[in-house]
């Protein structure tokens, strides 16, 4: 069975960043690789495999055939100006290309755009398809409009992006990222990366299914990070919530009606088999899709714990809530149905 991670990162070695990144403080890595930047914030380098040789390494090591590198998510440009946006999401989509083009065997890429600039978004969009050959398009759930507010990337204003990407059939990945930014809470015990985020994610889920963009976009083929864990647990209540108050939902769709779509993929980075468990029984394990978010110490990677690239998927096979026929589907099959290309 071929393996393929459906959600991994890469780091550019640090002498591949462009100055006016650092000049502008909006990212860099020190000389020493031993922490990446960001304004004042900082987090360490915690696994070698941060970087493309080691990468390699690393899927040799774990059987990993092939990976899915999404874009950084501290490259999203969240509320910049223009011109440094464009500067920003160009570095970030060449290098990702470059990579797929030099790698095509071991790596799909990503690109990502800031709805923010919708004009800017969508000529991004069909330079990083039409002459760079990326088919997957990364989105944050959310970002800074105009006017300064928070919106979802499912919001209508985006629609013109939605859009297009369905004209280019394009696989969507949906991120989380910058909730600092959006909730005025200390940052302490680790809480935006354990819970807002995932919070974030099914807020996106919530207008997505609710606008019924699937069944809107249907050439689209979108998937969640970390599983949508809080969006699959929180069903109940927004079915509860609809029924109760159709007065706030007039014009959408129910929230059971978007459970099992063929075009909505979500991945197996959820930590814990028992919500595993619930989102197979929610989706389908036709939806699912392996997904590591390596080398990040989040992810499935060696020396937290007793964590190894696929546990989870593994932790399911021996309580039987799935199948090895189910597990090869995971790990393959189904991930490229998402990127909409043929099995390895």
């Amino acid at each position: 069975m071929k393996k393929i991670n459906g959600h991994g990162h890469l780091l550019p070695y640090p002498e591949q960043i462009p100055s006016f990144m650092k000049e502008k403080k909006l990212f860099w890595i020190d000389h020493d690789r031993k922490f990446m930047r960001q304004g004042d914030w900082k987090r360490p380098i915690t696994d070698y495999g941060f970087f493309l040789d080691e990468k390699l390494e690393w899927m040799e090591k774990n059987g990993i055939d092939h990976e899915v590198v999404l874009n950084l998510s501290q490259l999203y440009a969240n509320g910049l100006d223009k011109e440094t946006t464009g500067d920003l999401v160009t570095f970030q989509n060449d290098y990702n290309a470059d990579v797929q083009n030099n790698y095509p065997e071991k790596f799909t890429c990503g690109f990502v755009i800031q709805p923010r600039y919708i004009d800017q978004a969508l000529q991004e969009m069909e330079r990083c398809k039409n002459k760079s050959g990326l088919g997957l398009m990364c989105l944050p759930t959310h970002f800074i409009d105009l006017k300064g507010n928070w919106k979802s990337t499912a919001h209508s204003d985006v629609d013109p992006i939605w859009s297009l990407a369905n004209e280019m059939g394009l696989a969507v990945e949906i991120h989380p990222y910058d909730a600092p930014k959006m909730i005025a809470l200390e940052n302490e015990y680790w809480r935006f990366h354990l819970i807002w985020m995932c919070a974030q994610t099914a807020d996106h889920y919530h207008v997505f299914s609710l606008r019924n963009l699937a069944a809107i976009y249907p050439n689209i083929r979108v998937c969640y990070a970390h599983g949508n864990q809080f969006g699959q647990m929180g069903l109940g209540r927004r079915k509860q919530g609809y029924e109760g108050r159709p007065d706030l939902f007039e014009g959408t769709t129910h929230p059971e009606e978007n459970n099992q779509l063929s075009n909505v993929f979500f991945d197996t980075l959820v930590h814990d088999v028992y919500s595993f468990r619930l989102m197979v029984e929610r989706q389908g394990v036709k939806q699912i899709v392996a997904g590591l978010d390596n080398p990040y110490p989040l992810g499935e990677v060696e020396g937290v714990g007793d964590c190894y690239p696929g546990r989870v998927i593994d932790e399911a096979v021996g309580k039987g809530f799935i199948s090895d026929e189910d597990k090869h589907m995971i790990w393959n099959d189904n991930v490229m149905r998402w990127l909409g290309k043929k099995p390895l």
